[in-house]
């Protein structure tokens, strides 16, 4: 078993952090607010709060964050009481934050020059996924650091893979949020053409579900959405987020996403109907009010 800190006890880091405990880990966590982190020492008294992220980092062979974005990734990296200033010379960082190419490949540099190895490993499933330790993880970086991580991770994914050097984690990540984002707009439209139309809505996913029309969103989500119910799940805020990095990175490689770019505006509408913290399947809420 290892020595493991978790930056970041979010609604995916906490259960994350509870899962390496539960594999037989030593665990030390830290969050920005300290009641997330004494409430997750009360569900998990094994394991051990820290007070900075240098201290997390100064515990462990392997130190994972899952933060907000580059900017929340930098807050908890740099300064004296950063992870850097704590990581150990053989340590790995893996980071789980849906953050940019550029910033994967940034912290790699910082990381080597602490002697020390770092991955990029976005994750997929949602807080569902996090909860039953079904994540699915997408890496970028060294094959003998992955070697050395792939286990630890494993202790909440269905899968682990290295996708290639760093940065290609993140970036597979965002292949992700562009078929997400058009397979949810694509299920919104379906489901209002058939309520218009006049179909039970319910007996129209039961049967479409059986061919070639399935997906993941249409099965954890199309009753939600005919049921007009959107407080859970994957934060429309959190989709624009990861869809600006997706169209920005676009521009540097020249990719032509006019689906993906009309979908994120299609968000901006959603938030602006007071959205911003609903799940992404609320596309659909936006057909029904420009309707009225």
């Amino acid at each position: 078993m290892s020595t493991v800190s978790f930056i970041g006890l979010g609604v995916m880091g906490y259960p994350m952090a509870g899962h390496l405990l539960e594999k037989g880990h030593q665990v030390t966590v830290y969050n920005r607010s300290s009641k997330r982190a004494d409430a997750w020492l009360q569900q998990f008294p094994a394991g051990r709060v820290a007070k900075t992220p240098k201290e997390a980092a100064q515990q462990s062979d392997f130190v994972l964050m899952c933060v907000g974005n580059d900017q929340d990734i930098r807050s908890v990296v740099y300064g004296e009481e950063g992870i850097l200033s704590g990581l150990k010379p053989g340590s790995i960082l893996i980071d789980h934050t849906t953050a940019s190419a550029e910033i994967a490949r940034e912290l790699n540099e910082a990381c080597r020059t602490q002697q020390a190895g770092f991955i990029d490993a976005p994750v997929s499933g949602g807080q569902v996924g996090a909860e039953k330790g079904q994540l699915t993880v997408m890496c970028g970086g060294d094959q003998n650091d992955f070697n050395l991580a792939q286990p630890i991770m494993q202790s909440f994914a269905k899968a682990v893979t290295l996708m290639g050097s760093h940065g290609m984690g993140q970036l597979t990540k965002m292949v992700n949020q562009i078929c997400i984002a058009g397979i949810v707009q694509g299920l919104s439209e379906a489901l209002h053409f058939a309520q218009q139309a006049g179909l039970d809505g319910n007996l129209v996913l039961d049967v479409i579900s059986k061919g070639a029309a399935q997906s993941w969103q249409m099965e954890n989500r199309g009753k939600t959405m005919l049921q007009d119910k959107f407080d859970f799940g994957f934060a429309v805020d959190w989709m624009r987020k990861d869809l600006n990095l997706v169209l920005d990175e676009a521009r540097k490689n020249h990719a032509t996403l006019p689906l993906t770019a009309l979908v994120d505006q299609f968000y901006a509408d959603v938030q602006r109907l007071g959205g911003g913290r609903w799940d992404t399947s609320s596309l659909i809420r936006r057909l029904s009010t420009h309707k009225n």
